[in-house]
């Protein structure tokens, strides 16, 4: 990845022309097409690494594991994430995945809420497993999961950000 000085008063230029365009009030807002996120599939290297880690670390009980129907041998897994919400895996044995890479079109991270009365109770889990991670702003802790992705958690609720409405 080049790194360039950006113009950062062009950048807000952009931002206020696509508000501008594109933001409408909530109340004059359409209603999505959408009923909700289903699952995010990430992909694993080991699938028992990665049920202690989203189980027994984060507590996000596992749901299902069943047979990817797209590649023989390989596996499927659900963690509930809250509201419906699933996330979910796949393992690719005898395919040579490269390591984790944010890319155009890859995932950054992948930001979760959790209760605010639970959010330090995970600090200190992340702590006691040896997980390295940073917390920002006192409501968001950033990490890495054992195939390197980028994950939050974090506790203001569902539909805003560090209390601001974005939804």
């Amino acid at each position: 990845m080049t790194e360039s000085t950006p113009d950062l008063a062009a950048i807000e230029a952009t931002r206020d022309r696509i508000r501008t365009e594109h933001l409408h009030p909530a109340d004059s807002r359409p209603a999505s097409t959408a009923r909700g996120l289903h699952h995010t599939a990430l992909i694993s290297s080991d699938v028992e690494t990665t049920v202690r880690f989203y189980q027994d670390v984060l507590g996000f009980p596992l749901t299902e594991l069943i047979d990817n129907r797209d590649y023989p041998g390989s596996s499927h897994f659900f963690f509930d994430i809250g509201h419906g919400n699933l996330l979910a895996f796949f393992d690719f044995p005898g395919l040579e995945v490269g390591p984790y890479a944010e890319v155009l079109g890859g995932l950054h991270h992948l930001a979760i809420s959790v209760e605010p009365a639970r959010w330090d109770e995970l600090v200190a889990r992340l702590t006691e497993a040896g997980v390295d991670h940073e917390v920002h702003s006192g409501v968001s802790v950033y990490f890495r999961d054992p195939d390197g992705a980028r994950i939050e958690l974090i506790s203001d609720p569902l539909g805003e950000m560090y209390g601001q409405h974005v939804l």
